[in-house]
Parts: structure tokens; sequence; C-alpha cells
């Protein structure tokens, strides 16, 4: 007699039945499974014939006492264990963000870790209902068809588009930690020469580099006891509080930092402005929600603290325009 020929099926199976396969596979008993799903013995039953049925070919042995995988029944339950965890974290998530509100935001490193991340607390304790997406990346996006809120950004003027609005400019001044500054003081610029100095290895280097910090404050470019270079302003700055050498800082990120004394100007007096700005857009498809209000209205507020930092330094150049 010839084995009936298997019916291969074409249409998507329904999901429904796979929490009883999960839970029979996972203890080889249909008993156990059904008083953990709070389902009949015969109501679980069912479910996997109707499974079975769907697929078309069986996903157990049944035997007296027990049940067994087949081949096809243990090829199923590897894919099952890797997708019911994703739904249930995914149904999870939608009903956590179900009716709340948020705004996404990007920026550049440097400015999330530095700026933005050391004040997010304040506007959580605000806003508690508001949740925040942060996106750090250079990549620059288009706010009328991305799904980014608010982007905050820095360059030259004549990169700002004409709808954003400049937060505040920016001063270079040379920092380090507090106790490094007690033990060798630093009187003038010929000092630095005692000192490593922390530079910046990246493109920026041309923008505010040593080289042209000396050359803004007039004094011939000082030769110190060693380099060391990094490629980001995060990193500068956590080498120059470890107390490893003297830091060209961009002032309005380090403006807490200053204020809470984790680290000092060497040269109070020797700040050099730049000609970039720091500047913040808003989608114009997000303007005018509450949330995204309330937020960009708060980033506002912070940055007039900062450029109330830039106004009480001394400047004693400016850098041309790269």
């Amino acid at each position: 007699m010839n084995a009936p020929k298997t019916v291969l099926r074409t249409r998507p199976m329904g999901l429904g039945h796979l929490r009883a396969f999960e839970a029979v596979a996972r203890h080889l008993n249909f008993r156990i499974a059904s008083e953990e799903l709070s389902l009949t013995q015969s109501a679980v039953s069912r479910q996997i014939q109707a499974l079975e049925h769907d697929i078309g070919v069986p996903l157990f042995l049944r035997h007296t006492r027990a049940v067994e995988l087949t081949a096809a029944g243990a090829e199923l339950l590897m894919t099952v264990n890797r997708v019911l965890p994703q739904l249930d974290a995914s149904v999870q998530r939608i009903r956590h963000s179900a009716g709340r509100q948020s705004v996404s935001v990007t920026t550049f490193a440097s400015m999330a870790s530095m700026w933005l991340i050391p004040r997010l607390e304040a506007f959580q304790q605000a806003h508690p209902d508001v949740d925040i997406r942060l996106d750090a990346s250079d990549h620059l996006l288009d706010l009328e068809v991305s799904e980014v809120d608010v982007a905050l950004r820095y360059g030259p003027p004549s990169h700002v588009p004409a709808h954003a609005e400049v937060l505040f400019g920016e001063q270079i001044t040379p920092v380090l930690a507090p106790w490094l500054a007690e033990r060798t003081p630093i009187r003038r610029v010929s000092d630095l020469a005692r000192f490593t100095l922390i530079d910046v290895s990246d493109a920026y280097r041309f923008y505010y580099g040593w080289q042209r910090w000396f050359g803004a404050v007039g004094e011939p470019a000082v030769q110190p006891r060693r380099w060391l270079a990094f490629n980001l302003s995060f990193q500068m700055m956590q080498a120059a509080r470890a107390g490893q050498g003297v830091a060209l800082a961009r002032v309005p990120l380090i403006d807490l930092s200053l204020a809470s004394g984790e680290l000092v100007e060497a040269l109070p007096g020797h700040r050099v402005s730049s000609p970039r700005t720091y500047w913040l857009l808003v989608s114009p498809r997000s303007a005018h929600r509450p949330e995204v209000v309330a937020f960009a209205n708060w980033l506002r507020e912070q940055a007039q603290q900062t450029a109330a930092v830039l106004a009480s330094g001394q400047v004693v150049s400016t850098l041309p325009a790269a």
C-alpha cells in the first residue's frame, strides 16, 4: 500500500497556536502545558493538531505517557524560541509607549555627551511624560522628510540653513585639572612647555588646534614635553580631567565642567573666539507638537546660560574664518 502523499501548503501560517506548541515542546507533556496556559488538555491538543494540519507534517510523536518532537517539530521550535521573545518584547515596547509623547533629537557626538546629556535630567524632571530619543551622528538629515524632530548642529555661518536658530557662539581656551594647575602654576603661554599638550587629531585641528591658538594669541608655538592627540573632544576632556595634560577646549561644551571646578582655565585671559556657531533646527512637521515646543524652549533656556558663560570670559583674538 502506498504511503499517503504529503500536500505542501503555500498560504501563510497562522500564529495563534505557536504558544501552545512552545509550551508542549518545552515540557513534552500536554497536561503540564495546559496547566501553564490555563487551558484544558483537550484544547491544547486541538491547537497542536490544527498547527500540524496547517503546516502539513506531524510535530510530535505521541506515546502512551509521553510525547517527543519530530525532526520538523525540533526545527520549528528553534525558530519559535527566537521569534516569540522578540514578539513579546515588541508588544511590551508598544504598550509602554502607547499614548506617550516623544521627541527625537540628532546632534554630533561631542555635543551630545558634553552639553546635552548632562542637562537632560532637568528636562525629564520637568516633563516626566516626554520620552527623548537621541541619535548622536555627524550625518546631516533633511528634517522635512526624516523622522527627527530636533537637530543641534555646529559649523560656520555659511553652513547654517536659513531657518536655523543660532544658540551661541564659540570660544577656545586651554584647560586642565585643578590639582595639576596648583602643582605646576601657569602664568604665561611659555609655561605650557612644561606640560603634555592634548590636541585634536582629526580634521578639526585646522579649526581649533594648538597651532591656530598660538598664532591667535600672538605667541610662538610652544614645544611641549609631549603631544597627546584624540579625535573626539570628549576624549580630550577626559584626559584633561585625569591630569594627563593641558587641552584646548571649546568653552560651550565645558561650561558645566568649569562651573563645577572639574576643569580650570590655564590662562583665563587668553580665550580665542571662533567664527563657528551652534544652532538649532526644528522639523517643520514637528514644530507645533507641544512636546517638541517644550523641548525647543528648554534648549533655548539652556543655551542662554551657555551664552552667559561665553560673555563672562576675556577674548584676546578671533580666529579667521576657515
